[in-house]
């Protein structure tokens, strides 16, 4: 199939959502290496941070089985039951099971796994504020050219 050879404009009102839209993306995505970056620098993995944090914040009770956190991370179960794993071997977390039934494992932070978050999160939350205002922008004051290596 053929492309034409001089394709049909974007309509303005569309190519200005879509330049939202992938600004939008940029941001985050600029956001999530921030992130991994300071979970690097916490000396833990960016899947453990996102861990503690599940544990931590995923559920509102401070805890969270091994399937929850498999729905938060949008992993396999039996994946995340090794993430888990390792990070109990690190001190991150301790699992508790269910006298009843054994197969039913709370996951929940340890001091060491809470100091960890907290500090991830402080830098964190700081970051998204400066990403919030940055959104909350007018697209008009939004750089027309792509920052070179932005976020790296």
């Amino acid at each position: 199939m053929k492309r034409p050879k001089n394709p049909a404009p974007i309509p303005q009102l569309r190519a200005e959502a879509l330049r939202q839209l992938a600004w939008f993306r940029y941001r985050v995505r600029c956001f999530l290496r921030f992130s991994e970056r300071v979970a690097r620098t916490a000396g833990i993995t960016p899947q453990q941070h996102q861990l503690l944090l599940g544990v931590a914040g995923y559920t509102g009770r401070g805890w969270a089985t091994i399937s929850e956190l498999a729905e938060f991370m949008q992993g396999r179960h039996n994946a995340v039951e090794g993430l888990v794993q390792r990070a109990k071997e690190r001190g991150l977390v301790r699992k508790v099971h269910s006298e009843q039934d054994r197969r039913f494992v709370k996951v929940h932070l340890t001091p060491k796994g809470d100091a960890i978050l907290d500090k991830i999160s402080q830098e964190n939350i700081a970051e998204l504020e400066a990403l919030q205002l940055e959104i909350s922008k007018s697209p008009q004051s939004r750089p027309r050219e792509v920052p070179a290596a932005y976020g790296t």
